[in-house]
């Protein structure tokens, strides 16, 4: 008798009528085949679907193209199917469960007629774990199978693990025919399903990251009671050996990886990787809080990336597994069949083709690699990885951070008062808006926790779901914002960022060890900024003035803002909790 999940695929297929079905087991042979299937069998467009780049400087490295109309997330095409519209929130799109499913019943007939569906079987999370999750994804195109391989931990196993059970999340995708217009992004998280169609780029086709691991899973947090954050994991380590694990959340290309894997400017200090973008965080039998990673590969950006910015990103790029590496819409050294991004080391190449494969020159009015293009890597090549990655119960977290990208009147970093005015500071975060999503780059906008596009259900019923985590927490973490951005009147960065973040990360490790400390900090309306030479600046050339400048809390700017984040607050009605509403009543008071 055919299980739940054998009629579900046989469904699919009478639904999408592909030529072959065949089930990847997740194996490194099975890579490469699917490799080969996308250099010499696949197109997308007129190009083939992967090409072998330079194999001494880029061991196992393909670059892949996508179209040219889908190369970020669309937010505006993605929706989230609760039967009940307040469910959804004034944060998504909503459209009603019936309605969605025969839209894209109509998109998806025969959508995969002449290839091959691809079924994946994975979990998010360490196997081992009480947290993971068994997924299976359909799609029909060999670099979401590849890349689903390198991101989750896919194999035959999983298919013993759901046996009979009805009990797992699915994923249905394909590219169609990349129309635009035909181009949607449907989550049903009642029934644990994502529909996605038209598209083949990164968020909206690897289902298991954003679409289940933020979308679907912060609705099975919610019901469960723990939470699906948009956030980095790190231990700091001190000079004494002491490991201190951190959170951080901040929007997409805000530098998130390059926090994962900062190269620390401070002697003695270490950074330890645990994840880049997603965290699941839980409370442990001792009351703290935990987080884990349920992906297994990085997703990163590449423009910026460099031995400047990210040295131990570039060293896990060229460490060369037999697993694959991918890079997405980058540019093309044709001389030396390498891949090129702005910002990476060295000269720009005399003979570059673009990132849709089109000769590109100095004086072309586009960027050669697209600024959105990515790379694709396994997380066991990279050379800070924490012993404590695998860990299935996941790490202590002794503080949480939440940033963005803002030119102006947020501080370097601010501590919260409490639980409850962190979670404020959280809910009214903005971030001037990057190329990770299609929309219109530098805008402000409100992004809470960095989770506004990746929250599936009311962010009013998120906040009051932050704060019951905090209070059935034994010790919750210490609270802080940062802001690596700031500028001066001049338009020039105030901090120096990168490996000099460390500074503040130290000063954060410090705050969170010692909450009940009497040591000198300066209070302000918004929070504790650190006292005078709290912040260590040995050794780095850095201007005590450019610092002062960095921490400065002008009572001018906040209460300029406060009328656009009360406009935020004030869309979700009544189920915003009195208790934001009590920290904004506060804190306008106090300016």
């Amino acid at each position: 008798m055919a299980t739940p999940l054998e009629k579900w695929v046989e469904e699919q297929a009478r639904l999408t009528k592909p030529d072959r079905i065949h089930w990847c087991d997740g194996s490194e042979e099975e890579a490469r085949r699917l490799m080969e299937i996308g250099e010499k069998e696949e197109r997308i467009g007129n190009q083939n679907v992967f090409r072998k780049l330079n194999p001494e400087t880029f061991p196992s490295s393909y670059l892949h193209r996508s179209h040219p109309t889908d190369v970020a997330r669309t937010e505006q095409l993605t929706f989230v199917c609760h039967p009940d519209r307040e469910m959804v929130g004034p944060n998504n799109n909503w459209m009603d469960p019936e309605e969605a499913k025969t839209k894209m019943r109509g998109l998806s007939e025969g959508c995969m007629a002449g290839r091959t569906m691809y079924v994946l079987p994975y979990v998010m999370g360490n196997p081992l774990s009480p947290y993971a999750k068994a997924c299976v994804q359909i799609t029909d195109i060999s670099y979401v199978a590849v890349s689903m391989g390198i991101m989750t931990h896919m194999g035959k196993d999983v298919l013993d693990r759901i046996g009979a059970s009805e009990n797992f999340v699915k994923g249905f995708h394909s590219i169609g025919d990349l129309d635009p217009n035909r181009r949607f992004i449907m989550h049903f998280p009642q029934e644990n399903l994502v529909w996605s169609i038209g598209s083949g780029y990164g968020g909206n086709a690897l289902l298991g990251k954003k679409c289940f691991s933020l979308r679907i899973a912060s609705w099975l947090g919610l019901k469960e009671g723990w939470l699906a954050e948009h956030m980095v994991i790190i231990g700091v380590e001190d000079p004494k050996g002491n490991v201190t694990y951190l959170v951080a959340a901040l929007p997409s290309a805000c530098g998130k990886t390059n926090l994962a894997m900062m190269e620390s400017a401070l002697p003695g200090y270490k950074i330890w990787t645990l994840g880049d973008d997603i965290a699941w965080l839980h409370i442990g039998e001792d009351g703290r809080l935990y987080a884990l990673n349920p992906e297994s590969g990085f997703f990163g950006v590449a423009p910026g990336t460099s031995l400047k910015t990210n040295p131990n990103m570039m060293r896990t790029l060229k460490a060369g597994t037999s697993f694959p590496t991918l890079y997405t819409n980058t540019a093309l050294n044709v001389d030396t069949n390498e891949p090129w991004w702005e910002g990476i080391d060295g000269p720009r190449p005399e003979n570059l083709l673009d990132w849709q494969g089109n000769p590109w020159h100095p004086d072309s009015k586009t960027l050669a690699a697209h600024p959105n293009s990515r790379f694709t890597v396994d997380i066991r090549q990279c050379p800070t990885l924490s012993p404590e990655a695998g860990n299935p119960q996941g790490v202590p977290i002794s503080a949480i951070i939440f940033g963005g990208r803002r030119s102006d009147t947020r501080p370097l970093v601010l501590q919260g008062f409490n639980w409850q005015h962190g979670v404020f500071m959280a809910a009214m975060m903005g971030s001037e808006t990057t190329a990770a999503a299609a929309h219109q780059v530098g805008v402000l906008r409100r992004d809470p926790m960095a989770m506004l596009p990746f929250c599936g259900y009311n962010m009013g019923d998120y906040f009051r779901h932050w704060l019951n985590m905090g209070k059935r927490l034994a010790r919750p973490p210490e609270i802080f914002c940062i802001n690596w951005f700031r500028k001066d009147e001049d338009g020039k960065f105030l901090w120096p960022g990168f490996g000099e973040n460390i500074r503040v990360l130290k000063w954060i490790v410090e705050r969170s060890h010692d909450s009940g400390s009497t040591a000198p900090r300066r209070e302000t309306p918004a929070g504790f900024l650190p006292g005078k030479n709290e912040i260590d600046l040995s050794g780095g050339g850095i201007s005590e003035v450019n610092l002062e400048k960095a921490l400065a809390v002008n009572p001018e700017e906040w209460k300029a803002e406060l009328p656009d984040v009360e406009i935020f607050l004030k869309k979700f009605g009544d189920r915003m909790p009195g208790e934001i509403w009590d920290e904004f009543n506060k804190l306008a008071s106090s300016l």
